[in-house]
């Protein structure tokens, strides 16, 4: 059951080498063209619990209909990743040529192999085949609970298929799977008695399995097949799109962002004007009977602790910045449909790789301004703080699967591929990126000098305190993207297509808006009580916005979803804590910049000359 995803080439320290090998695996899959009675590969790919969208395993690791040789498709990487495993099958499909109840084979299956197909269909497997890049699902069986006294359970393997397949012209436009007027052969403890196709003996079970082909005109172009595949449901549709909870979530960030827009420039404006009218002498005078942010000016720009450590934070944020910037607009440009299996995947592998170098310079520039002299150990960290994470998750997640035996579990030539890519892509591109940074960094630009002696913090009510703003930060722009991130989970952690890139723009933005607006405002609260601590706090105030999207994904999990199991309950949380990783750096930064650019701003407003 290998899959050949691809091989990493020669000569493997060429960095350009693996940079094609990625960019064939984001874009690939083109149109194909038949003539009558060529022949139409249909792959079979995967059976998994219909509920445990991410527990898939072989097709072929159930007792089924399979050549003497499995010849396994070549996949990209996103589908590799995405847990597919196309193999060829035995299924005979000629373009535009209907057949009628053909056998496929005769399978004698042991009391074992039954109970294992009893053990699946019990759990709702499903399967998913592949033909022409469309996937087809269908399920392995039929269950049937009946009465209470007394109760039936019965159990049934569909051993007939019917393909309904579309086309126009030349083209493959939609193919599904049917068992509509077809009789699911009974699978009873200890072998039932023959029924259609079925024999019986010596605790043994011996079935048929036929198939039919049906080919439909269709008037609708290869250009827009995508459309047939949303419309068709084998899935239940969940994804019904609330416009007026979104319309309504919209107007209520916009009303917030305009009420602490308004209100902080009044009373800003009143501070400048009390500050303002009784200034004769200089910066280092100010602070003679004030109060207020104005009396902190001489410590204000006073460097943090951890500042490495809040360099990497900043340079990984403004990756993922980036990274989720370019992904959007890619999915904008019409480059995710439904029949690219995994582009999404291989497009963020992609892009995480080439976007290591903002992470480089970004954390570099900005510790060399603020003195730092460790900027190796920077560029190390800043490399590792997500990597890290992310390895030790992808470690303990695909072992389980590889326990387990299922098609999420990546073959060693795709970890291979994944493993050059951030050692012959990602870090050489964050040394070199930090080495730029560091070579272009100017000066930190304080509108004050700092005071060698820190001034003393008076204390701070309860409401003004480390956790009170991580609430406050954290629940705000989460409440911007509630509504969008369940369908960002339906479709992450369930089997529907996400179309709505347009309103997921427009939510980004909101949500690095709402960010940044209440950062700003914290940050002037914080400074009115003369507390200067506000390098990290503006991090952790809207950063804490990860904690509230993981406590989502436990609802999300209890409530909105039938997931069970070990396998797909460690995936789950796993990647969910990533995924809160990933918000808490990118909005970290985006709230720290605005933080820095608002202090800035009002100490130069004033008039220190």
């Amino acid at each position: 059951m290998h899959c050949v995803t691809g091989h990493l080439p020669g000569g493997c320290q060429r960095m350009m080498a693996l940079h094609s090998v990625l960019i064939l695996c984001l874009f690939s899959g083109w149109a194909v063209g038949y003539k009558q009675l060529d022949n139409v590969t249909l792959y079979v790919n995967k059976v998994g619990p219909y509920h445990n969208p991410q527990e898939t395993y072989h097709y072929y690791t159930l007792p089924v209909c399979r050549p003497e040789k499995v010849h396994h498709k070549s996949l990209s990487l996103g589908e590799v990743l995405d847990g597919d495993r196309m193999a060829e099958s035995l299924y005979h499909i000629r373009f535009r040529e209907n057949v009628e109840k053909k056998t496929l084979c005769h399978l004698t299956l042991s009391e074992k192999q039954v109970d294992e197909l009893r053990e699946a269909i019990e759990e709702l497997y499903y399967f998913e085949f592949v033909l022409d890049d469309i996937p087809i699902w269908g399920f392995v069986g039929y269950i049937e609970e009946s009465g209470f006294l007394p109760h039936s359970h019965k159990v049934a393997l569909w051993t007939h298929l019917d393909f309904n397949i579309e086309y126009n012209g030349n083209s493959v436009i939609f193919a599904n799977v049917s068992v509509k007027d077809v009789k699911p052969v009974p699978l009873e403890d200890g072998a039932g008695a023959a029924v259609g196709g079925v024999g019986v003996g010596g605790g043994s079970l011996t079935v048929t399995h036929t198939y039919s082909v049906r080919w439909f005109e269709s008037t609708l172009s290869h250009a827009r097949r995508a459309e047939r595949l949303r419309d068709y449901s084998f899935f239940p549709k969940t994804l019904e799109i609330h416009w007026l909870s979104i319309i309504n979530s919209l107007v209520l960030v916009v009303l917030l962002l305009g009420f602490v827009i308004i209100i902080l420039m009044r009373v800003l404006k009143n501070d400048f004007a009390r500050y303002n009218v009784e200034e004769e002498g200089g910066c280092d005078d100010l602070d003679q009977g004030d109060n207020g942010w104005k009396i902190i000016h001489t410590d204000v720009f006073r460097f943090p602790p951890f500042k490495s450590l809040l360099c990497a934070v900043l340079g990984v944020g403004a990756q993922f910045l980036t990274l989720a910037t370019g992904i959007i607009v890619m999915a904008l440009l019409g480059m995710f449909n439904v029949h690219r299996h995994g582009a999404i995947n291989s497009a963020a592998i992609v892009l995480y790789a080439l976007t290591s170098c903002v992470s480089g310079y970004v954390s570099c520039s900005f510790y060399t301004q603020i003195n730092g002299q460790r900027w190796v150990w920077n560029i190390i960290l800043t490399s590792s703080l997500f990597s890290a994470p992310l390895f030790l998750t992808w470690s303990v997640v695909n072992s389980i699967h590889w326990w387990s035996g299922s098609t999420q579990a990546l073959p060693a030539t795709t970890v291979l591929l994944l493993l050059g890519a951030w050692v012959l892509v990602g870090f050489p591109l964050t040394v070199i990126g930090g080495i730029v940074g560091k070579n272009r960094a100017g000066s930190f630009q304080a509108p004050c000098r700092t005071r060698n002696i820190a001034r003393q913090i008076p204390t701070q009510p309860w409401y003004k305190h480390t956790i009170v703003h991580m609430a406050i930060g954290g629940f705000l722009p989460f409440s911007a993207i509630s509504v969008e991130l369940y369908y960002i989970f339906a479709t992450v952690w369930g089997r529907e297509q996400y179309t709505l890139y347009g309103i997921l723009l427009c939510v980004f933005a909101i949500l690095l808006s709402v960010g940044a607006c209440i950062s700003v405002a914290l940050t002037y609260f914080l400074l009115s009580g003369e507390d200067y601590r506000w390098w990290w706090r503006s991090v952790l105030s809207t950063g804490s916005t990860g904690l509230f999207i993981f406590v989502y994904s436990v609802f999300y999990y209890r409530n909105r979803s039938s997931m069970s199991g070990l396998v797909q309950s460690t995936e789950f949380f796993g990647y969910s804590l990533l995924t809160a990783l990933v918000f808490s750096l990118m909005l970290g930064s985006v709230s720290f910049w605005a933080s820095l650019a608002f202090i800035r701003y009002i100490y130069r407003s004033l008039k220190m000359d």
